[in-house]
């Protein structure tokens, strides 16, 4: 059962909705500003403890910053305070994104192209930028970088969600035979506040909605249980950061016919300009499918974070013991590299082809990499040269 400490659910609503309206710059500076507020500042745990939940949250598949503080709230308040610290992290950009689509639609004429395709070709940036790191990162070897390009050679091979599940899975394998000679991870022991009985309740909850879903969805259950079906199953394949989630999110969306790739990257682009997590990308998508509303965004934000959630859960009472046996430390660097492959394969398609139609696409798109890549600027900072570089492209198109 969860043991909470001595806060109150209202105490971590104001603090994550402060964060969730200032949190700019990814999931990795979502992180550092975790830090700051409830390590260094607040004191709510020490920097051990910190650290042992952030490798915890890195290790499972879902949004880490949001499952970081998820935890933080949990541990906090309670279940209360953890949905508190969701809703308040989430809520703000969700409801700006839900804004710009509704705004989307009703943008017209050369200069509203001009920003929407700016947006798209700002995509093409961010998303490079991402696997560059990635790569560095989490390809730093023979064997790694060989997983990434069998991964892309999966995905474009057998295509849609299927291809990108095999080569997760793929990765996880291959990482057990070839990845077994990494570092092991340092071991700091945490009291969990999840008992495993019920960790093993959450952990059921999981695999009954994944396999359950798509049997509902195919019995004909109709558009509300195929929407949850596609994000919760999305949700439960993101390793390496919500980056990773726009090839998984693509294949449900775009290829199945509910969205244009022009549309479906506009609001990628968006939700690079704004604060809190980039799952809440979810959220337009639902609003901007063709007809969705307001509850489909509803039903497409809660359904992506839930799979995430209810993995942490289920993970908490046996993490300190799971993180280090070398056999999950190799599977996780062979996900990791396979993830690279999945969001490299997505930076041509659809990224890169939906974009870059003609040498000034691409002259932009480069200034807006050596914006993140060079000058290390935010990534809203990106968004509003390439926003405006759009325009006046759309602008000279006249001239």
């Amino acid at each position: 059962m969860v043991t909470p400490s001595s806060g109150r659910a209202g105490e971590v609503f104001r603090a994550f909705l402060l964060l969730g309206l200032t949190s700019f710059g990814g999931p990795i500076a979502h992180l550092g500003y975790f830090r700051t507020e409830f390590v260094a500042r607040r004191q709510w745990l020490d920097e051990h403890a910190y650290a042992d939940l952030v490798a915890l949250c890195q290790f499972l598949p879902g949004p880490a910053s949001s499952q970081v503080g998820f935890s933080l709230g949990l541990m906090r308040a309670g279940p209360l305070g953890a949905l508190a610290a969701w809703t308040a992290f989430t809520l703000p950009s969700a409801i700006l994104l839900v804004l710009f689509a509704l705004g989307a639609a009703s943008i017209d004429g050369l200069l509203g192209s001009g920003l929407i395709h700016g947006l798209r070709v700002v995509a093409v940036a961010i998303v490079a930028h991402a696997v560059w790191g990635m790569a560095k990162t989490l390809c730093p070897d023979r064997q790694r970088a060989t997983i990434a390009v069998l991964a892309v050679l999966l995905v474009i091979g057998v295509g849609g969600a299927f291809g990108q599940v095999s080569a997760i899975v793929m990765g996880a394998l291959a990482g057990l035979w070839v990845c077994r000679d990494g570092k092991a991870v340092s071991h700091t022991m945490q009291p969990m506040p999840v008992s495993r009985r019920t960790g093993m309740v959450y952990l059921a909850a999981f695999i009954v909605l994944l396999a359950g879903l798509p049997m509902l969805t195919m019995s004909g259950a109709g558009q509300g249980i195929a929407l949850v079906d596609a994000f919760y199953r999305a949700g439960a394949l993101v390793f390496g950061g919500g980056h990773v989630v726009l090839p998984l999110l693509e294949a449900e969306v775009v290829q199945s016919g509910w969205m244009s790739a022009s549309d479906f990257l506009a609001g990628y682009g968006a939700a690079q300009a704004i604060p809190g997590p980039l799952f809440t990308f979810a959220a337009y998508l639902g609003m901007a499918l063709d007809g969705g509303g307001v509850l489909s965004a509803l039903l497409a934000l809660v359904a992506i974070f839930v799979p995430g959630m209810l993995l942490l859960l289920a993970a908490l009472p046996f993490w300190n013991t799971l993180r280090v046996r070398p056999g999950i430390q190799a599977v996780l660097r062979g996900v990791n590299a396979a993830v690279v492959g999945l969001l490299g394969a997505a930076l041509y398609h659809p990224v890169w082809t939906s974009a870059i139609l003609g040498p000034r696409e691409f002259a932009l798109a480069l200034v807006g990499f050596a914006l993140l890549a060079v000058w290390k600027l935010p990534p809203w900072v990106a968004v509003l040269v390439c926003g405006l570089g759009g325009m006046a492209l759309g602008a000279g198109a006249t001239s």
